[in-house]
C-alpha cells in the first residue's frame, strides 16, 4: 500500500498537535478527517466561539472536520466509521474509547511529548523540566485500555539544555513529533499494518522510579521558596511562559499581592536570610531558598504587564520588610 492510499484520520487540539497535520499533509498523506474539541467560548461574556488550532488548519487545506463533545456519542461514531480510516493518529488530545481506537483496522497510534513509561499524564513536558530532567524526548505507540500504558512503536530523545524553559523544550518537541509520526507511518505501510512494538511493562527496571505528568492547576504553580534554589529555578522555568509559576508578594504594610515569576538565574551564593527575603542590591533583585541566593529576572505584577526586575524596582524604592511565600 503506498501513503497516498492509507486513509488517516487525525485526532488533536493545540498548535503542538498542527506541527504533525502540517506534516502529514505537506508529506502527501492521505488524511480523510480531523478530529478536535469543540469550540471554545472566549471573551467577556464567554459568547465568542474560537475554533482550535487544528480545526483552522484542517478547514484551510478543505479536510472535514468532526467535532464531538462525547465520544462515545452514537452519531459520532457512526460519522467516524464512515470515513473508513485504516489508522488514526493522535497527538495532544484526550482519552478515547476503545469504540473509537479499535476502530481502524491498523490500530490508534499516539505521539506521547515524553519518553514512556516515564512521564504519563497530561503534562510531560512542564514535569519534565521542573523534575530537572536532562533528556526528554517522544514516543509513538499504540492506544489501548489505560492511558499512556500501550505497546511502544518508537522514540526519539530531546536534550534539556540547563537554561531551556517550556517553550524551548516545546518547539523541539513539537518538531521532533512530526518526525516520528511519519517514520511510524511509513513503518505500518512497509509491514502492511504490521509493526513490531514493545510492552512498557519490559521497559521498566526494578530500580526505575515512575515519574507521572499530571494535570496543572493553579494551585501546583504556587513557589515553595524553602526548596533549594536549583529546585525553584527548575520550577519556574518548567512553568515558563504559560501558566507561570506564581509567590504571594508581601510589602510594607502587609499588603498581599500575586507576583508571577518568568525567569530566574542561580548565583551560587549561600542566602544569608530565611526563604522567601526579597534581596536588592542596585538593580538586581534577589530572593532567599532553602539553600541559597536566586536572582529574579523577569516577573510580572498582577494586573500588570511582565517586566525585568530592574523595572521592578523603579517601583519600589524601598523593600524593607517585603517578602514572597
Amino acid at each position: 500500500m503506498q501513503k497516498e492510499d492509507l486513509r488517516i484520520v487525525f485526532m488533536g487540539t493545540p498548535e503542538f498537535a498542527v506541527g504533525t497535520l502540517k506534516s502529514l499533509v505537506e508529506g502527501g498523506y492521505n488524511v480523510v478527517a480531523v478530529v478536535t474539541q469543540p469550540d471554545k467560548p472566549v471573551g467577556r461574556h464567554q459568547d465568542t466561539l474560537q475554533p482550535s488550532l487544528v480545526k483552522q488548519y484542517a478547514l484551510s487545506m478543505g479536510i472535514p472536520v468532526l467535532q464531538p463533545v462525547k465520544m462515545k456519542d452514537e452519531e459520532f461514531v457512526e460519522e467516524l466509521r464512515s470515513y473508513k480510516a485504516d489508522l488514526q493518529v493522535v497527538v495532544a488530545f484526550r482519552m478515547l474509547p476503545e469504540v473509537v481506537w479499535a476502530m481502524p483496522r491498523f490500530g490508534t497510534f499516539n505521539v506521547h511529548a515524553a519518553l514512556l513509561p516515564q512521564y504519563r499524564g497530561a503534562a510531560p513536558i512542564n514535569w519534565a523540566v521542573i523534575n530537572g530532567e536532562k533528556r526528554t524526548g517522544v514516543t509513538t505507540f499504540f492506544l489501548d485500555h489505560d492511558i499512556d500504558t500501550g505497546r511502544i512503536i518508537m522514540q526519539k530523545p530531546f536534550d534539556i539544555k540547563d537554561d531551556y524553559n517550556v517553550e524551548n523544550v516545546y518547539d523541539g518537541l513539537m518538531a521532533l513529533g512530526a518526525e516520528i509520526a511519519l517514520e511510524t507511518i511509513d513503518k505500518i505501510l512497509e509491514g502492511d499494518g504490521h509493526v513490531d512494538s514493545l510492552p512498557q511493562e519490559e521497559m521498566i527496571a526494578e530500580t526505575d522510579v515512575l515519574h507521572l505528568a499530571p494535570k496543572i492547576f493553579k494551585e501546583t504553580c504556587e513557589i515553595n521558596w524553602n526548596q533549594s534554589a536549583k529546585s525553584v529555578y527548575d520550577f519556574v522555568r518548567g512553568l515558563s511562559p504559560y501558566p507561570g509559576a506564581w509567590t504571594t508578594l508581601t510589602v510594607s504594610g502587609g499588603k498581599q499581592t500575586v507576583l508571577k515569576v518568568f525567569e530566574t538565574a542561580k548565583t551560587g551564593k549561600v542566602a544569608e536570610h530565611k526563604p522567601g527575603v526579597l534581596v536588592q542590591n542596585k538593580n538586581r533583585l534577589f530572593v532567599s531558598t532553602g539553600d541559597g541566593l536566586l536572582e529574579l529576572k523577569e516577573i510580572q505584577l498582577a494586573g500588570k504587564k511582565r517586566m525585568k526586575a530592574a523595572d521592578f524596582l523603579n517601583g519600589f524604592r524601598d523593600l524593607t520588610d517585603c517578602f514572597v511565600c
